[in-house]
């Protein structure tokens, strides 16, 4: 019996257009999906847009306002005119001038009060102290600093307030209260080791001079404990050289330092 003679099986060089044809239909999917999700609701945008200018109209920002499509009439409200939409330079300047106008009204915390203007009030309230060197007022970026000098409110090496310090401490308490600052009490002390019975490290010492001075303010003058905070920094934050004794007494002091979110003005 003869036998049948196999033929190779052919062989198919076209089946790699089935995966290409998914991987385009797929790659095509995908650009649809982006398609449509970055166009805008043009209608809403408009909504929006108009929101903010009748906002910065309220607020007196510009007076001249347009007519605009009503808003709430859905509901049955009756319609209101609201500004037109701002070309982007005009709305740029718009804001400007609202952040000019909050940044004169409010002031450092919101008090419509600038910490140069606190500066300039303690100094004529404290010109005794001031000139007695017993405290220093310094601007700086954070806000205006109060340090109260070691001599005249404490003895060496204790954190009890002497008595003669009461009537400094109530004009500068007086001068804050009213304005409801952000207020800082940091402790600072010189380079020089202290080791009694009361504090082992300078860090106990200065911690508990401002806690001292916190306690103060909240229970008798009546400071908000929830805009007031304490810290001691011992001798790691000096403000002179510790290489003389005159740097060294600089440097003994308790900072009160009226948080600002604004440099200070010349």
């Amino acid at each position: 019996m003869s036998r049948r003679k196999k033929h190779a099986a052919h062989a198919n060089h076209e089946r790699w257009l089935v995966s290409y044809a998914d991987f385009i239909t797929l790659l095509f999917a995908f650009f649809v999906v982006l398609y449509a999700s970055s166009q805008v609701d043009n209608k809403k945008v408009a909504q929006i847009a108009a929101a903010i200018q009748g906002g910065f109209q309220h607020m007196g920002v510009f007076s001249g306002t347009a007519a605009s499509p009503s808003v709430g009439a859905e509901s049955g409200s009756a319609p209101s005119k609201v500004p037109a939409v701002l070309p982007g330079p005009d709305l740029a300047r718009a804001i400007n001038d609202l952040s000019g106008k909050e940044h004169a009204a409010g002031g450092a915390g919101g008090t419509g009060v600038s910490p140069s203007e606190i500066k300039r009030e303690l100094e004529e309230a404290l010109g005794k102290e001031l000139r007695e060197h017993h405290l220093d007022l310094r601007l700086t970026p954070g806000g205006l600093v109060v340090s109260l000098r070691e001599v005249g409110f404490f003895d060496s090496g204790n954190a009890a307030l002497l008595p003669q310090a009461e009537p400094t401490l109530a004009h500068v308490a007086s001068a804050l209260r009213e304005r409801n600052f952000e207020v800082r009490v940091e402790g600072h002390t010189d380079d020089v080791p202290i080791h009694n019975s009361s504090y082992r490290s300078n860090w106990d010492l200065s911690t508990a001079r401002a806690t001292e001075v916190v306690n103060m303010l909240v229970s008798k003058y009546n400071f908000n404990p929830e805009r007031i905070s304490v810290g001691g920094y011992a001798q790691y934050r000096p403000i002179a050289s510790n290489d003389s004794e005159e740097g060294r007494r600089k440097n003994r002091r308790i900072d009160l330092v009226i948080v600002s979110n604004s440099a200070p003005s010349p």
